[in-house]
């Protein structure tokens, strides 16, 4: 059997070789039967990285590298390298050493085993209390679309050949890699893990791409905003026909209902505001159905390693 490791790289410098190192003393030691390749996709870095992956190419025929013209992010790295993987599974892994190597041969085990997928989730990271909060939040709101979805997210998987190719074929731009390939269905196993501290480098994944990767997840696989401007839209509705009632009411009685423009202003600034609220949400639909139809690829390859 062969194994395909698939590992975005974005400015990881000194990390990678070490990545590597651990990946062949697994595979060297545990799963000496089994073959292996890595593919470094290098996604725009201005470090090092790129030279490292280039040494390591040289160095060992188990190792391919794909190199983009820009920095296209981490999912576009990751469907590239998913492309170009020809193992019998695919392990996706991250560059920073803080996804532990040492769950590699318990993952192959339960994939031998009949699992189709093997989550390795996140129970617990070494973060700062701000980093924690927002994942919380957001896998929170997350696991309200996806219930299967692990408290803590993932990114740390693997994937049986048949499951790769079924996430492959999925022909949309703005992916949402965890919901997709729950959205499968095939048969899915769970190894919780603590996430280890960075040691070397600092991460570039700031808010910006957080929030990126929250709106997609939210907006591509779950209908909950539809739903919830739904629901806005009919509790606003019925507040409305009460209230109206209340109007007719006080009319029969002889009462004014309003004594001044106070009142009309609150009432054109809640609605206008609950209107522009739910054109923001659609706004975003009508801008992915736009990128859809566009169907610019979600990355460009320089050079194949």
């Amino acid at each position: 059997m062969k194994v395909s490791f698939v590992v975005a790289v974005y400015q990881n410098e000194g990390a990678i070789s070490k990545t590597f190192e651990k990946i062949r003393g697994v595979f060297a030691d545990q799963l000496a039967a089994h073959a292996y390749e890595v593919i470094f996709v290098d996604d725009g870095s201005t470090d090092g990285s790129l030279a490292e992956i280039r040494q390591l190419c040289a160095a060992d025929p188990n190792v391919k590298g794909l190199t983009f013209t820009r920095n296209f992010g981490q999912m576009a790295a990751m469907l590239a390298g998913f492309k170009e993987a020809s193992g019998d599974a695919v392990i996706n892994i991250s560059a920073d050493l803080q996804d532990p190597v040492t769950l590699i041969p318990q993952m192959v085990d339960q994939w031998l085993a009949g699992s189709e997928i093997v989550i390795c989730h996140r129970i617990e990271r070494e973060d700062s209390w701000l980093a924690k909060t927002y994942s919380r939040m957001a896998y929170g709101m997350l696991r309200m679309a996806i219930p299967q979805m692990p408290a803590g997210g993932f990114d740390f998987v693997l994937m049986d050949r048949r499951v790769m190719d079924e996430f492959n074929a999925i022909d949309v731009r703005h992916r949402f890699f965890q919901g997709d390939l729950l959205w499968t269905g095939y048969r899915t196993s769970f190894i919780p893990y603590e996430r280890q501290k960075r040691t070397i480098g600092k991460s570039q994944y700031n808010f910006a791409k957080k929030l990126k990767n929250f709106l997609d997840a939210m907006l591509d696989a779950s209908y909950l905003p539809i739903r919830f401007i739904s629901l806005v839209g009919l509790v606003t509705s019925a507040l409305g026909v009460l209230y109206s009632l209340s109007i007719v009411f006080a009319w029969m009685r002889g009462d004014t209902p309003f004594n001044g423009w106070a009142p009309i202003m609150i009432a054109i600034l809640l609605v206008g505001g609950l209107i522009m609220v739910m054109l923001g949400v659609v706004g975003e639909y009508v801008w992915r159905i736009n990128e859809e139809v566009r169907k610019r690829p979600n990355y460009v390859i320089r050079d194949r390693l």
